[in-house]
């Protein structure tokens, strides 16, 4: 199975962070930092300020003489953590796995939940950056690759405010004409004795032969050599695996037709049941959405055997939105919702084996909609 790892990264954030509560210093040169009277060192600086040559870890002090019209933010770092830590809960509404990298960075793990984004993963980076801003008024930038390494190095290329997708197989093509400082662990000494040996660009360390790498550099070499390659960890390290998994549709036009309603449930259903099969999960919790045109919004939760069966889950979502719409309010959303979830090593084998046929026949189906789209072959 293919790899879908997506760098989140978010631009200058305590500064982004200050300035959602004082809008007056956007567009500024602006850096978090201490008292330059003292040993205060800029923890975060905003890309006006970086035009100056004004660094995070700079000295305050240094940073207002390089720019002496800086404005000097003490910080706020409870604000931060807490921003950083709704952010993490909600991309955990989005991804089934979340690793919380720094306060500012985040690696999303969408493998095997192509079909909940309608299998155009690098288009929902877009729609994920809209998200991040528009939720939290955070800007940021996403890289979608096969690993941790090349989505942070991605990322790292197209800042601030950037998006982008480096495709399976395309890993070390890429990486080839980079600066071999973009490489981590690659710091400024290891730099300094690379370039003093003739490598210049990645592709430099790509043609080299992995011994010489090693007899340079130690252990360190053989890092390097494999990460120039564009090799690296898709493995996340998390605190909390997704607690639910969940789809919903906004409408461009208020609906009030039940069949039309119910048709669009289907799908949903059909889009998260498919990412339980990937995981090999099953929901114990079936939770409908139902949002209506004047902003009110009611939901219906129904507690089941283990299931992540498409009809029988559709049965008990279509039941709940016949207690939620009359057949005549005006619908504008609608969503559903799996959680309670327990793998299939933790049933009994006996409960187990009587689905085991029929989990065999919705894989399949699943790997044919995944090769022919999601239209292609659909259960009554």
């Amino acid at each position: 199975m293919k790899t879908n790892i997506a760098h989140i990264d978010l631009d200058c954030f305590f500064v982004s962070v200050e300035r959602i509560s004082n809008p007056s210093l956007t567009g500024k040169p602006v850096v978090v930092g201490g008292n330059a009277e003292g040993r205060g060192v800029v923890a975060s600086a905003s890309y006006e300020a970086r035009k100056y040559g004004v660094r995070s870890a700079m000295s305050t002090a240094q940073a207002l003489r390089l720019c002496p019209h800086l404005i000097v933010v003490h910080g706020h770092h409870s604000e931060y953590s807490s921003y950083s830590n709704r952010l993490y809960k909600r991309m955990l509404d989005i991804a089934p796995i979340v690793e919380r990298a720094s306060i500012d960075e985040m690696y999303l793990d969408f493998t095997g939940c192509e079909s909940l984004f309608k299998n155009d993963l690098p288009g929902y980076m877009i729609e994920l950056q809209q998200i991040v801003l528009k939720e939290f008024n955070l800007p940021c930038t996403i890289a979608l690759a096969s690993n941790k390494l090349v989505a942070k190095i991605a990322a790292n290329q197209v800042k601030p405010n950037g998006v982008t997708f480096i495709p399976h197989g395309a890993e070390e093509n890429y990486l080839a004409p980079l600066p071999i400082g973009v490489i981590p662990g690659v710091g400024k000494k290891t730099e300094e004795l690379l370039k003093r040996n003739g490598f210049q660009i990645v592709e430099d360390l790509q043609k080299v032969n992995p011994k010489s790498l090693q007899n340079l550099l130690g252990i360190n070499g053989d890092w390097i050599y494999k990460a120039s390659h564009g090799i690296g960890s898709s493995q996340l390290e998390v605190e909390h695996t997704a607690k639910s998994i969940s789809k919903v549709e906004t409408f461009p036009k208020d609906i009030s037709e039940t069949a039309e309603l119910e048709k669009i449930l289907h799908e949903l259903v059909q889009s998260v049941s498919c990412s339980l099969r990937d995981k090999s999960w099953k929901a114990s919790v079936i939770t409908v959405k139902y949002r209506t045109s004047d902003f009110k919004t009611y939901s219906k939760q129904r507690k089941t055997e283990p299931t992540n069966f498409d009809p029988d889950i559709f049965d008990i979502a279509k039941s709940m939105l016949g207690q939620l719409h009359d057949g005549k309010r005006k619908v504008r959303l609608i969503g559903v919702g799996l959680s309670d979830f327990v793998s299939d090593s933790q049933l009994s084998p006996d409960l187990f084996s009587n689905t085991e046929k029929q989990d065999s026949a919705m894989k399949a189906l699943d790997s044919l909609r995944k090769k022919f789209g999601d239209d292609a072959i659909k259960i009554g």
